[in-house]
């Protein structure tokens, strides 16, 4: 069975929590060649998922909309993250060694 749109919402909060570094020290925020504010970007989500927090505990109901966006905006602000270098993309290494495709001669 599917989570109601509340249970979504702590989920959601929580994988976005785990996912960006909210309680990064300021004074790591910031270097020489700032491509985004990452001090801007936290404050913000920080406050998005703060906002949250409230209205649930309220007895606030999120729909499908207030899910997707909250979403967008983590989404959108984990990349930011990542192109100011707060966030390090995951090494991918790709062994081909033991490929068994062939290559198709034409």
């Amino acid at each position: 069975m599917k989570p109601d749109t509340t249970t979504a919402m702590q989920q959601l909060m929580g994988q976005i929590r785990a996912a960006i570094p909210l309680d990064t020290p300021e004074s790591t925020l910031c270097s020489d060649h700032c491509r985004v504010c990452s001090k801007k970007l936290l404050e913000f989500m920080g406050a998005e998922l703060d906002a949250w927090e409230y209205k649930l505990a309220q007895g606030g109901q999120p729909n499908f909309g207030d899910l997707q966006r909250l979403a967008r905006v983590a989404t959108k602000v984990h990349k930011g993250l990542q192109k100011s270098g707060l966030i390090n993309l995951p090494q991918v290494r790709v062994d081909m060694s033991d490929c068994n495709h062939r290559a198709v001669s034409g």
